[in-house]
């Protein structure tokens, strides 16, 4: 199994959660149809607005997607930015990463 680590983890102006991989590149995630995109310009995952779901929620889901469509696992590191993500989001998200590197 491949793996890549997320170089940023943010909520943008739309209220969508990205998350943006170091080198690979998921253009064609659409066709999961499990409502995660891709956005060639910034060159992230991304969730709509939260409706039913929370941003954690949406987190996993990418996470898991990702992981059953590509066969990559997305890796949190020391590095990895944050970027307008509330404490308890990224609280929930590190106790979820086990294999921070």
């Amino acid at each position: 199994m491949k793996s890549d680590t997320i170089t940023q983890i943010g909520i943008d102006s739309l209220e969508r959660l990205y998350i943006i991989p170091q080198k690979e590149q998921f253009t064609m995630i659409w066709r999961s149809a499990a409502e995660v995109h891709w956005d060639t310009t910034m060159k992230c995952l991304y969730s709509p607005k939260p409706r039913e779901w929370s941003y954690y929620q949406w987190y996993c889901h990418i996470v898991d997607i990702v992981r059953g469509e590509y066969g990559c696992n997305l890796s949190i590191t020391d590095h990895t930015k944050w970027l307008n993500i509330p404490d308890q989001l990224r609280s929930q998200i590190l106790g979820d990463d086990l294999f921070i590197l």
